[in-house]
């Protein structure tokens, strides 16, 4: 199975100046880890979740001002969304992160797939069995 078939899209994105307090407040909204930064052309720029913002806070700074580019990862694992499930499934557990954004090859986002979402396809493709 493809990773289009269970991704999360559209996708919450943020971006780049927008503020660090913004973007946690957004993740608690919307009850998501992490969310992918991206330009004007909404291309994929950056990857920030929540361990980011939480190692931030560790120093004091400007919490509400500090833009989420200051904090995000820019060097971003990423999956399409052709990729076959196992195989993003591993890529998550081999850098050991919990979100892989979807994009297609010009780096556009379309969609956002999660630890989560990988184990609850697996969870239900065994239920199904019995």
């Amino acid at each position: 199975m493809k990773i289009r078939e269970i991704m999360k899209s559209p996708v919450i994105v943020l971006k780049p100046k927008e503020t660090v307090e913004k973007a946690l407040e957004i993740m608690n909204k919307e009850k998501v880890n992490g969310t992918p930064i991206v330009d004007d052309d909404n291309h994929l720029v950056g990857m920030i979740v929540k361990a980011d913002i939480y190692r931030f806070l560790m120093d004091r700074g400007h919490y509400k001002s500090c833009p989420v580019e200051w904090v995000m990862t820019k060097n971003v694992i990423k999956a399409h969304a052709d990729e076959e499930i196992l195989d993003v499934a591993k890529r998550l557990r081999d850098y050991n992160i919990i979100a892989l954004p979807v994009v297609e090859d010009n780096d556009e986002v379309v969609g956002i797939i999660s630890f989560e979402d990988i184990l609850d396809y697996y969870i239900a493709k065994e239920m199904n069995k019995n």
